[in-house]
């Protein structure tokens, strides 16, 4: 397994209805690093957002989706989403304060 640094393990977070939902329960959901575990999905928020104190960390892998173009079948590629739970008194994620 290759050493993952902590700015590269969140790559990019999920906007979706379903995510925007769950974060009034101060739950956050990014696309992270596929080698990525819990514990340095953990530290890696708690770097890079200050004041995040994480509870918990829920990880799923999802397989890539399969796509034609003609006669040559191929999938996209692999990727892992990552929900993180924040403590109570833990401060709010500032790039979702916007949306």
């Amino acid at each position: 397994m290759a050493d993952i640094k902590y700015y590269d393990v969140i790559l990019k977070p999920v906007i979706t209805e379903k995510s925007m939902a769950g974060m009034s329960d101060k739950k956050y959901t990014f696309l992270v690093h596929p080698e990525a575990n819990k514990v340095q999905i953990k530290e890696a928020v708690e770097k890079m957002f200050e004041g995040a104190k994480v509870a918990r960390v829920n990880t799923m892998n999802l397989d890539g989706k399969k796509r034609r173009r003609g006669m040559v079948v191929g999938k996209t590629a692999k990727t892992k989403k990552a929900i993180v739970q924040l403590t109570e008194d833990s401060k709010d994620i500032e790039i979702f304060a916007g949306l």
